[in-house]
């Protein structure tokens, strides 16, 4: 074993890393070779006109040979697993899409779905794909605040979610989304539902036919609604079309290395992008089984289940291993993984000394790959067949052109930076099939986005002579707080509810587990003084509007905020001081008193 000093640059491969013919076993031929038309055809065979999601990924397989496959494998918290087929998953599925066609939902309204992971969440989901509905899923730690500014954002006729979660984040703020009809609840403990205001989930699926001609829905018609922040204003609503799943079918063989008869394990909760496209929807377009954990992250029990299990592919996150590295070699070296083949992580930048503890400890390297919420698929990726670059981002997919630019002034043309090891903003070639067709009532904010026919991602990275990319930091304020995008707009607009809060700045402040944790500075009104009882009260108004995952961990007082000339809270200059970091150009800054 190597000390992390010793590490040499590059990961090379052994056959040990190679247990089965990886797909992409020559990258360069399949670049050259590769079209997106010819994937196309592949998975959509003569119906190339018609392309529905969730037909694709269930009933392809439930009416064939892989009927009686186990599709989903869910683990409760304790009690024995449960199994569902294809064959069942496509009934459940036909049975949640004529209860939303009895209760009037037609193609392309939104039904959301606030669940844990739990059955009912992947029906639903499907199910709505089915009936032509455009499906959003939100994550289920979300506070009221966030729950019922994304149903008002995405105009929300339908809401799929449980009674407690119901009980403590919806009903309270129920009247703040009048385009709200239904709410369906999924019982808690078996028993029907019995809330004024709400159908019960258990009564609609008995009483609906588990036959239905899938909606025949076509590549441009939009299908899933994803939120993601942004450093100003309210979250944003990217939307993704059906054609997409021709990008999550491509990179579940390239850049999972998907085989039939694998057992996949995506720890991501589907609230998230990558719990949608590679919890769901990849895995079931190649007929694979994914295991589905209900719980929370639990060092031990995860070991259990790669063993137990018998996961063979798992794709995880950063913030994920880390914890598991804390919990330190001997827990894992107590079991054995054998049938574990290829271990794969992204949502934020994977540390190089983590690839060489997967190695070390696992047996198999882990390979970072990128995307985002607007991209709909991974589109940079380390993959099974090549050697690894540890903190690498890997090689573009097969079918995306990235490059490296300077953006200039505005109005003035990109700059391709060629050579290697210079920073600058990553682009791709517009025209991937899931690149995201807009954000939802924002047009003028989607074509900023894009420029002379390439996708600007936001993200400063550099590139390698090999043509590795390596990720250097978001060109904006966005904070990545274990693989979530969190919007400082967001966090400070809630803490300004707060009676005793003047102005507030938020910032992600680096940690070794999560990434970044959000910290707000807060300047307070005049009649408060800061105490630590005012702390704490902060504190816990924030996790309840926002929920733990996007509240935030840390809350320090200011006399004020600096602010540009115009009023705005530079961010910018909050993190510079608490990191101790050089506070750049100050020609805008409001003179602080």
């Amino acid at each position: 074993m190597f000390r992390a000093a010793e590490r040499p640059p590059v990961l090379h491969k052994a056959g040990a890393d190679r247990r089965v013919a990886p797909h992409l076993s020559d990258y360069a031929a399949t670049r050259a070779s590769f079209s997106w038309d010819a994937i196309r055809r592949e998975l959509l065979g003569p119906s190339a006109g018609t392309v529905n999601i969730a037909h694709l990924a269930v009933d392809r397989h439930a009416a064939g040979a892989q009927g009686e496959r186990t599709a989903f494998r869910f683990l409760p918290a304790s009690g024995a697993a449960r199994d569902v087929s294809y064959a069942e998953l496509a009934r459940l599925t036909n049975r949640f899409a004529n209860v939303l066609a009895a209760l009037g939902v037609m193609k392309g309204e939104r039904v959301f779905v606030l669940c844990g992971r739990i059955p009912e969440l992947y029906t639903a989901v499907l199910g709505g794909l089915k009936r032509g509905a455009v499906v959003s899923p939100l994550f289920s730690a979300f506070g009221p605040g966030p729950i019922a500014m994304r149903i008002g954002i995405g105009a929300g006729k339908v809401l799929v979610t449980t009674e407690a979660l119901y009980r403590r984040k919806v009903e309270k703020v129920r009247a703040e989304m009048p385009t709200l009809e239904h709410v369906i609840l999924v019982s808690d403990d078996g028993t029907p539902t019995a809330v004024s205001g709400t159908h019960d989930f258990g009564a609609l699926m008995a009483a609906a036919s588990d036959r239905f001609n899938c909606e025949p829905t076509r590549g441009e018609d939009m299908a899933l609604l994803h939120f993601t922040s942004g450093t100003t204003g309210r979250p944003k609503g990217a939307v993704h079309v059906h054609g997409a799943v021709v990008t999550h079918y491509a990179t579940g063989r390239y850049a999972l290395d998907l085989h039939a008869g694998d057992v996949f394990w995506c720890t991501a909760d589907p609230g998230w992008i990558t719990g949608t496209s590679y919890g769901i929807v990849a895995p079931l377009l190649h007929g694979v089984t994914s295991v589905v954990d209900v719980g929370d992250f639990d060092a031990e029990r995860w070991y259990s289940i790669l063993e137990q299990q018998q996961v063979t592919v798992w794709y995880t996150a950063p913030t994920a291993i880390r914890m598991l590295m804390k919990a330190g070699p001997e827990l894992a070296r107590k079991r054995a993984y054998p049938a574990l083949r290829f271990v794969s992580s992204v949502g934020e930048p994977l540390n190089p000394e983590a690839v060489w503890w997967g190695k070390d400890v696992l047996g198999l390297p882990i390979h970072d790959n990128w995307w985002q919420t607007e991209t709909g698929g991974i589109m940079v990726s380390n993959y099974a067949a090549l050697d690894i670059k540890p903190g690498s981002m890997g090689l573009p997919l097969p079918g995306v052109d990235a490059a490296i630019v300077e953006r200039g002034p505005a109005g003035a043309p990109l700059r391709f930076v060629t050579e290697p090891g210079v920073e600058g903003e990553l682009v791709l070639k517009a025209g991937w099939p899931s690149m995201f067709r807009g954000y939802l009532n924002e047009e003028e904010r989607y074509r900023k986005c894009f420029r002379e026919g390439w996708y600007l991602t936001g993200d400063l990275a550099k590139r390698d002579a090999d043509g590795y990319y390596w990720f250097v930091g978001r060109a904006d304020d966005v904070i990545k707080s274990a693989g979530h995008l969190i919007g400082p707009f967001e966090v400070e607009s809630v803490l300004m509810e707060h009676p005793a809060v003047a102005e507030a700045g938020v910032i992600g402040k680096p940690d070794p587990v999560v990434g970044e944790m959000v910290k707000a500075f807060v300047s307070l009104k005049k009649g408060f003084e800061p105490s630590e009882p005012l702390r704490m009260e902060l504190l816990g108004h924030a996790r309840k509007r926002l929920g733990a995952a996007v509240a935030p961990k840390e809350i320090e007082f200011k006399p004020a905020l600096p602010k540009t000339r115009s009023g705005k809270v530079m961010r910018r200059l909050l993190k510079a001081r608490e990191l101790g970091l050089p506070e750049g150009d100050l020609s805008t800054l409001e003179p602080e008193s």
